[in-house]
């Protein structure tokens, strides 16, 4: 594979602290690169330097004479006086970008519902990132760089992006590299896992998921003190191995390891017994919604129905999911719950021991605290908590959620976004609310907080509600989800976000487009629909490629012996200062490695054909 970009002895310091200390990395051709680490760890900076946006202290980076670098930054950096349509096309004329199928590819699945004549200084967030992303992807880049593109789009925006990016190059041409706290976005399009810590950078392959399982050998292998983080990493490996085990897109002699790894594990919850619990707390009514409808009046959806004879029972210890498009009235179905809108028509009947609490988007109820430091916060509420059956204190459960103890005492003026929003999580479960409620959790925190968060909610006995365009989290904390879809109706979802999903793209593919106001848009275009459906491979294709499954495996086990053999051999000559030997002994292990490689590749292949 050609080399395309790289950087070589990178070295970034602010103030008193280094974030990159000597690293050299780069990216070929192919590569497909998620980069992951915690908030202020400096994913964004390798980035910035990377794109040639920013020179470190010491060190250069380096490119390809011809190689074109599109860069998405984590701000708007849009011109707000122009027109959408100026802001993506410029000064092409409509018949211009119209004639290329893969602009109106783009088009269509980014900003259809989009006016095309409106200024950008007067769309929301969202759409200004949608609108952003077109404006990149229509250009030819041979490197794309996206730093949280995942940012305001909704579950069907976050999906169509992975389609577009696994198929916008051949599988060896172009690369890209992103930053992103959405791990099923992680899963499906990246080959190769960046992990940004301690100034430094370990690369690995695969996606979230095969990250997970290597930073856990990797960890037991080295014999690294690390209980708290070894666990969540462990507990994490449990869910996706039992929930989806094609998530890990690994031969099957790895699949065994990861089983073995997780045989201690239990379940991430107890489901009978958070049940119990949540009954015993709340009795058998907790919120119930009968026939309501609701007109949504003012801006720009003015006279709309925003639910329609909507009915809804949640039941003690119920976990459930809310996925739609922006627009469609999530939020306000949270503040129909919570009680601080009245419906149109219908009842809202609310259990006498009820005690609800609502993570918000903005978190601006730290506001009346912002003169305290963090650990002062929960020590407000109370100074020992139970979780998940055992007793802890204000400072052990600040720090499960990722505040250190110096960071315990960081005035709430001072917290980033991510940590304003871990804040006022914790200062919500202190005050031992029995139906928990929160609107887009995910905003702001790194994928290590996130399996923190997590973790705290599996032991939280009560009805969790969870609106949130990040499907792992959905799948991860919730039992059940549910969609609106726009036409004001709440519909059940057992197929989970994958039914939501074919959905939205049946009503599309009707011409029954359902959200939230209408676009206005009168752009000329015509966008062919992504996921069409194409013909699969033949049985004599599948029967063909399980053979090959089964050599591969064969194989595989056969190297995975001698790379042991290899290693004891290895160990045993260095032992003996006998480094002749020593290095002949490396250059079977290398050879050996990258037969392994090329096995794994075929492997995949092969998994790809029979959909596994």
């Amino acid at each position: 594979m050609a080399h395309l970009l790289g950087g070589e002895n990178l070295t970034v310091s602010f103030a008193t602290r280094t974030i990159l200390d000597g690293v050299t990395l780069g990216l070929e051709d192919g590569d497909r690169i998620g980069m992951v680490g915690r908030n202020g760890d400096g994913k964004s900076t390798l980035m910035r330097l990377l794109a040639l946006r920013s020179t470190p202290d010491s060190g250069r980076v380096t490119k390809r004479g011809d190689v074109n670098i599109g860069y998405l930054d984590q701000s708007d950096v849009l011109d707000g006086d122009l027109t959408v349509g100026g802001a993506i096309v410029g000064d092409q004329a409509d018949h211009e970008w119209a004639a290329n199928p893969k602009i109106r590819e783009i088009m269509g699945g980014l900003v259809a519902d989009v006016d095309w004549h409106a200024n950008v200084h007067a769309l929301s967030g969202g759409q200004k990132r949608r609108v952003a992303l077109a404006k990149l992807l229509i250009e030819d880049h041979d490197v794309i760089m996206l730093d949280e593109p995942t940012n305001h789009l909704d579950v069907e925006g976050v999906a169509w992006l992975s389609r577009h990016l696994k198929t916008r190059w051949r599988a060896n041409q172009g690369a890209f590299l992103v930053v992103t706290h959405d791990r099923w976005f992680l899963d499906e399009v990246c080959n190769r896992t960046w992990e940004v810590h301690d100034a430094t950078v370990d690369p690995f392959d695969g996606g979230y998921a095969a990250y997970v399982l290597a930073r856990a050998e990797r960890d037991r292998m080295a014999s690294v003190v690390e209980s708290k983080r070894q666990q969540l990493v462990k507990k994490e490996l449990a869910w996706l191995r039992r929930g989806a085990p094609a998530r890990t897109s690994k031969p099957k002699f790895r699949i065994e390891a990861a089983n073995e790894l997780i045989a201690d594990v239990p379940d991430p919850r107890d489901s009978v017994a958070l049940s119990k619990m949540a009954t015993a707390r709340l009795g058998k009514d907790v919120l119930d919604l009968e026939g309501v409808s609701l007109d949504f009046k003012g801006g720009d959806s003015a006279g709309r129905k925003l639910f329609d004879n909507v009915t809804l029972r949640l039941a003690p210890g119920q976990r459930l999911g809310l996925v739609g498009v922006n627009g469609a009235g999530k939020s306000t179905l949270l503040r129909l719950l919570n009680g601080e809108i009245a419906p149109t028509s219908g009842k809202v009947k609310r259990g006498k021991t009820v005690v609800t609490a609502v993570l918000s988007q903005d978190v601006k109820e730290l506001d009346d605290v912002s003169d305290l430091r963090v650990i002062e916060v929960i020590e407000r509420e109370k100074r020992s908590f139970s979780v998940a059956g055992r007793e802890v204190t204000a400072g052990q459960l600040v720090e499960q959620l990722g505040f250190t103890k110096e960071k315990q005492w960081t005035p709430v003026t001072d917290l980033s976004g991510g940590e304003r929003r871990r804040l006022q999580l914790l200062r919500l479960l202190v005050g031992e609310p029995n139906v928990l409620m929160l609107d887009e959790p995910t905003n702001d925190l790194d994928t290590d907080t996130l399996a923190a968060v997590e973790d705290v909610l599996d032991g939280w006995p009560g009805t969790l509600v969870v609106v949130s365009h990040d499907r792992y989290l959905l799948e991860r904390v919730t039992d059940s989800q549910m969609a609106l879809l726009g036409d004001g109706k709440l519909r059940g979802l057992p197929g989970g976000v994958d039914q939501y999903l074919e959905l939205r793209e049946a009503a599309l593919a009707s011409g029954v487009v359902t959200g939230g106001a209408s676009s206005g848009s009168t752009r000329p275009t015509e966008a062919s629909r992504p996921g069409a459906v194409v013909s699969g491979p033949s049985e004599a294709e599948k029967r063909e490629a399980r053979k090959d499954l089964n050599r591969i495996d064969r194989q595989l086990g056969k190297i995975a012996q001698q790379e042991e053999k290899l290693h004891v051999q290895m160990a045993a000559k260095s032992q003996s200062g006998d480094f002749d030997a020593l290095g002949e002994l490396n250059a079977k292990l290398q050879e050996l490695l990258e037969e392994k490689e090329g096995l794994e590749l075929e492997w995949l292949e092969a998994a790809e054909i029979l959909g596994e």
